[in-house]
C-alpha cells in the first residue's frame, strides 16, 4: 500500500471511530437536555413542589456523579471499549424505564441509572479519543465529542418541540392533557433508538492503543496506530508510550503532588466554572424561563430549538478553532463574553423587557459558551494527565463536574422563587467572573504537544512553574 491510500484509509478508520465514540456525547447531550421540555409536564403529572421539580431534574445528575467515580477506575481496569459497550446498554434501559414509570419514584431511580452511563461516558468519549487521536488533531477530535453533545441537546429539544405540538393540536384542554399524561414519555422514551445504534456501532471498534499498551498488549497497540497514522508513525508512538509507562507507575498519590497536583487543580476547577455560569439552568430549564418572560408554550419551545442550533453553530467555530488559536485564548475570550451576556440578561429581566430581547442575549451566551468552554474544558481534562491514571483523574474531573451541575440544577427553582430570575442570573455571571480570574492565573497552553509531552513537562517543571512551562 502506498502512502497516499495508507493516509486516506487511515483517515477514514479514524473518522469511523471517532464518529462512533462522539455518538457517546450525543446520547449524553439527549438525556440531559431532553428534560426542558419534559420537567413542566412531569411537575404537572406528579404534581410536584419546586424542590421536586429540582429533584426530578438531577436525579440524573446523582447518577452522573457515581458514573463519574466508577467510570475511570473500571475503564482502567476493562478497557475503554467494554464500558462504553455497557454504557450503551443502561441508557436503553433508563429510557424505557423512564418512560412508562407510574410514580415519581420509579422515574427518579430510572433517570439515576441513566445516570452512571452519561457520568462514565463524559469521561470515556473523550478519553477514548485523545488515546486514539494524532497529537495534530487531537484538539479537533475530541471537540467532535463536545459537537455531538449539541447536536444530541439539538434533537432533544427539536423532538420536545414536536411532540408539544402533537399534544397542542388536540382540541380543547385534551392537548394539554396529553402531553402531561403521555407527551413527556415520548421525550425520554425514544432515547432507546440511538442507544442501541451506538452499542452495535461500538462492537467492530479496536481498544484505545494506550490502555492496550498499559496491559502489555503491544501487537494489538501497534495494529491500531498502524491503522490510523501508518507504519512509521506508529512505530515513533509506540516508543513515547513505552518511555511513559516505564516513569509512572500509576500511583494515586502522584496526583496530589507536584506538576501532577496542579494538573488535577486545572482539570477540577475548569469542570467546576464550566457549569457555575449557570449553563445547564438555560438547558434544563428553557421553557420555563421564557414562559416567565411572556412567552406562550410554542414560543418557548421554538425558542429553545434556536438555542441548540446556536450552541452547534459555536461548538463548530471552536471545533475549527482550538488547535490553531490554542486553548487559552478561546476559553478568556469566550468566558468574557458570557459574564457580559449573563449580566444583561439579569438587567432584561429586571426590566420586564420582551421575550425576543432576552432570547437575543442567551443566544450570545450560548456563543461564548460553546465557542469556549463547552469545547474546550474537555479537550484539557483529557490531554493534561498521565496515561496510568488518565481514567481515574478524569474521573475525579468529571464527578466535580456534574456535582457542580446537579447543584446548578437542584438550586435553580429554588432560586427562581426566593430571590427571582433577575438575581438568579447575577450570581451566574460573578462564577463565570470567577472562572476567567481560575483560567488567566492557572490553566496552560497544551495546544501542539503529544500526550506524552505534555506528561514530560508536568514532571520536569517544578510545581509552581509547571503552568508556565507548557504554555511556553
Amino acid at each position: 500500500m502506498n502512502d497516499a491510500s495508507q493516509k486516506v484509509g487511515g483517515r477514514g478508520y479514524l473518522c469511523l471511530i471517532a464518529g462512533t465514540a462522539a455518538l457517546g456525547g450525543l446520547l449524553l447531550g439527549y438525556d440531559t437536555a431532553v428534560i426542558s421540555g419534559a420537567i413542566g409536564f412531569i411537575e404537572a403529572h406528579f404534581t410536584l413542589s419546586a424542590g421536586m421539580t429540582g429533584w426530578a431534574v438531577s436525579s440524573l445528575l446523582i447518577g452522573c456523579m457515581f458514573g463519574a467515580i466508577l467510570g475511570g477506575p473500571l475503564s482502567d481496569r476493562f478497557g475503554r471499549k467494554p464500558m462504553l459497550l455497557l454504557c450503551s446498554v443502561i441508557f436503553a434501559l433508563s429510557a424505557l424505564g423512564s418512560a412508562i414509570a407510574s410514580n415519581l419514584a420509579l422515574y427518579s431511580w430510572s433517570r439515576l441509572l441513566g445516570g452512571l452511563a452519561i457520568g462514565a461516558v463524559s469521561l470515556l468519549s473523550p478519553l477514548y479519543l485523545a488515546e486514539m487521536a494524532p497529537h495534530r488533531v487531537r484538539g479537533r477530535l475530541v471537540s467532535l465529542y463536545q459537537l455531538a453533545i449539541v447536536v444530541g441537546i439539538l434533537v432533544s429539544f427539536f423532538v420536545n418541540m414536536l411532540i408539544q405540538r402533537r399534544g397542542a393540536s388536540l382540541p380543547g384542554v385534551q392537548g394539554e392533557t396529553w402531553n402531561q399524561a403521555h407527551g413527556w414519555r415520548w421525550m425520554l422514551g425514544i432515547m432507546v433508538v440511538p442507544s442501541t445504534l451506538f452499542g452495535l456501532l461500538l462492537l467492530p471498534l479496536p481498544e484505545s492503543p494506550r490502555w492496550q499498551m498499559k496491559r502489555g498488549r503491544r501487537l494489538g497497540a501497534e495494529r491500531t496506530l498502524s491503522r490510523i497514522g501508518g507504519p512509521q508513525a506508529a512505530a515513533k508512538e509506540i516508543v513515547e508510550i513505552e518511555a511513559s509507562l516505564k516513569e509512572d507507575e500509576g500511583k494515586l498519590s502522584e496526583l496530589f503532588s507536584g506538576g501532577f497536583g496542579r494538573a488535577l487543580l486545572i482539570g477540577v476547577g475548569l469542570a467546576i466554572f464550566s457549569q457555575f455560569g449557570g449553563i445547564n439552568a438555560v438547558m434544563y430549564y428553557g421553557p420555563e424561563l421564557f414562559k416567565a418572560a411572556g412567552s406562550n408554550p410554542d414560543q418557548a419551545f421554538l425558542s429553545q430549538v434556536v438555542l441548540g442550533a446556536t450552541l452547534i453553530v459555536a461548538t463548530l467555530a471552536a471545533s475549527a478553532l482550538v488547535d490553531k488559536l490554542g486553548r487559552r485564548k478561546l476559553l478568556i475570550g469566550g468566558v468574557s463574553l458570557q459574564i457580559l451576556c449573563l449580566a444583561a440578561v439579569g438587567v432584561l429581566y429586571r426590566l420586564h423587557a420582551s421575550p425576543l430581547l432576552l432570547l437575543v442575549f442567551v443566544v450570545l451566551f450560548l456563543i461564548g459558551f460553546g465557542g469556549s468552554t463547552g469545547v474546550v474544558t474537555w479537550v484539557i481534562i483529557s490531554e493534561i494527565f498521565p496515561t496510568r491514571l488518565r481514567g481515574r483523574a478524569m474521573g475525579m474531573a468529571v464527578l466535580m463536574h456534574w456535582v457542580a451541575d446537579y447543584l446548578v440544577s437542584q438550586t435553580f427553582p429554588l432560586l427562581k422563587q426566593n430571590i427571582g430570575p433577575s438575581n438568579t442570573f447575577f450570581c451566574y455571571a460573578l462564577g463565570c467572573f470567577l472562572g476567567l480570574v481560575f483560567t488567566i492565573c492557572l490553566v496552560p497552553e497544551t495546544k501542539g504537544r503529544t500526550l506524552e509531552e505534555i506528561e514530560k513537562s508536568w514532571r520536569q517543571a517544578r510545581p509552581a512553574l509547571a503552568c508556565q512551562s507548557l504554555a511556553s
